[in-house]
């Protein structure tokens, strides 16, 4: 059996990644600070300065992402002065003049986000976790990520006419599309781009830890064993652990010393 790798940095995965060759990783899997969120630990980058701090950094995982790899960004808005800010938006565009595909978008939903509201909001229950690519063609697992079917195909063709069950068979040759009747058989179906998963309430080694089946889920869509993942911003080192568990190799990289310590002794 081939040993895992789990090695962890100290510093700004900027300057930390340029001794990393290019192509070095299948997946890289992160959560940076938000706009102006963490300020006492991360120092908080603005809304409006965001998108310049970000670049240099995401020209760095472009190099060292393997050519079919992904890069997945899990990443929120925030409100200023009464409106959403379009940072997220714009760090989108700018990353498409830099050469990345902008693939695909999910939706992490907070299943356990407890109320709130404010004066012309209520609380958010979503984050974006979005997808670039270096290329159209890259590795992708889908029957890794699959869910039982349960009993929905059977319940929605009870109700279809003969015409609904035999029309639109899948133009991609999937065996799907609209003809449901194709679905009867299936123990199994692919998910949505929607996850369903708590957030994370028992660790407080870190401010802002997303669940372990979140860096999970992409990592067994987007890589096999053996494979390497990347998180630039590695926090609780929550990512990394989730790799060894699956028999990946990771890089974990973290810039707050009370954060590299803990993971990196942990």
């Amino acid at each position: 059996m081939t040993a895992i790798n789990t090695d962890f940095y100290l510093g700004d995965c900027l300057e930390v990644l340029t001794d990393f060759d290019i192509d070095s990783f299948d997946l890289i899997m992160t959560s940076p600070p938000y706009a102006d969120r963490r300020s006492k630990t991360y120092g908080g980058i603005s809304p409006d300065e965001y998108v310049d701090w970000f670049m240099p950094r995401a020209k760095e995982f472009l190099r060292v992402l393997k050519p079919f790899g992904t890069f997945i960004l899990n990443i929120k808005e925030q409100a200023v002065n009464g409106e959403r800010h379009t940072y997220v938006l714009e760090l989108i565009l700018e990353m498409k003049k830099q050469g990345w595909l902008w693939t695909e978008e999910f939706v992490w939903h907070k299943k356990n986000c407890y109320p709130g509201k404010w004066p012309n909001r209520f609380r958010d229950a979503w984050e974006r976790c979005l997808q670039f690519n270096k290329s159209k063609k890259f590795n992708m697992y889908q029957e890794a990520v699959m869910v039982p079917m349960g009993d929905w195909a059977e319940k929605r063709l009870k109700k279809l006419s003969e015409t609904d069950q035999s029309r639109d068979t899948s133009k991609v040759g999937s065996g799907f599309g609209k003809n449901v009747s194709n679905w009867l058989d299936r123990k199994m179906a692919y998910p949505t781009n929607v996850l369903h998963l708590a957030t994370e309430t028992g660790n407080r080694k870190h401010s802002a830890v997303f669940p372990k089946a979140l860096p999970e889920w992409f990592i067994k869509l987007f890589t096999k064993e053996n494979d390497w993942v990347l998180d630039p911003y590695a926090g609780a080192g929550t990512t990394c652990q989730v790799a060894q568990k699956l028999l990946r190799n990771s890089v974990g990289i973290e810039i707050l010393p009370q954060y590299y310590h803990t993971i990196s002794n942990g």
